[in-house]
């Protein structure tokens, strides 16, 4: 009886040896600004790696999606991609339950910038957000710029703030409680992301959450720079500037009773294109 127990349990861990890893697909987070060629080329191969490669380009976050929408298709065509298409869509197509067809067979999908809100205020929790995680677990990737950078993390920042301010004094304090956030499509949950980072200064605000949730990392990308998580939670740095990440899991945090945040013991590094970083063991990755 003791043998075959052994023996059906020694058939079970070979047949569980056996079985296929998990996939799951790549984030290709643009920081903003001038998307070098080279860089979206990147973009285009890991599609062109899934499915039939089709790219599905969603320009709701820009204020003229109709400009936008076939100016990111011919961007992609010049690059090499052979199947691209945009859809401008509304809350309600979004929720209808045949218009996660659109992504059928899709290898890349591309969120427009401009205003993160806006975005998901149109797919968030519809049947095509369901199908957008489901294909990036079986292999697509899924990229954006800016606003489209925003979008990928958990928890989204969504560029306002709580506090009343003139124009040009935004995020001045390092506070808790002003950083507005709101659900993002949640393919990156272990971290909060923010773009255009140095180029605008945003590293209050980002600090400010991450003193907030110091469970989550802070990832800051700038301008003309991307990071490409792969799928074993690693991610590697391309483009022509630097990513900022905040660590606080392990520093000392405290909150005044006028809400300035003190810090102590927090990580900080500063990557440039070539750098490598485990987002799961919080750390960089040695070449």
């Amino acid at each position: 009886m003791k043998k075959t127990a052994v023996t059906l349990n020694l058939l079970l861990f070979v047949f569980c040896l056996s079985l296929p890893a998990a996939s799951k697909g790549h984030l290709f987070i643009i920081g903003g600004g001038d998307r070098p060629e080279s860089m979206m080329k990147r973009f285009v191969a890991l599609a062109q790696q899934v499915g039939s490669g089709k790219i599905v380009v969603f320009p709701m976050a820009s204020s003229v999606p109709n400009e936008v929408g076939p100016g990111l298709v011919e961007e992609f065509k010049k690059l090499g991609a052979t199947n691209v298409e945009f859809h401008i869509l509304t809350r309600e197509q979004a929720l209808k339950e045949d218009s996660s067809r659109i992504l059928d067979d899709a290898g890349g999908v591309y969120f427009s910038g401009g205003d993160q809100s806006r975005q998901t205020a149109v797919l968030l929790n519809t049947p095509i957000h369901k199908k957008l995680l489901e294909i990036y677990e079986k292999g697509a990737v899924m990229g954006g710029s800016s606003a489209g950078a925003a979008v990928m993390s958990e928890v989204m920042i969504t560029g306002d703030e709580r506090r009343e301010v003139k124009e040009g004094r935004e995020f001045e304090t390092l506070q808790a409680g002003i950083v507005v956030t709101a659900p993002g499509f949640g393919f990156i949950k272990m971290a909060i992301v923010d773009q255009h980072f140095a180029t605008r200064k945003r590293h209050n605000r980002l600090i400010s959450l991450v003193a907030e949730n110091p469970k989550l990392l802070g990832i800051g990308i700038d301008e003309s720079t991307a990071i490409i998580v792969n799928p074993d939670d690693t991610f590697e740095v391309i483009g022509e500037k630097n990513v900022v990440i905040y660590d606080a899991s392990r520093a000392k945090i405290k909150i005044a009773p006028s809400k300035a945040i003190g810090i102590s013991n927090m990580i900080l590094h500063v990557l440039l294109p070539g750098s490598r970083y485990n987002l799961d063991k919080r750390k960089i990755v040695t070449p």
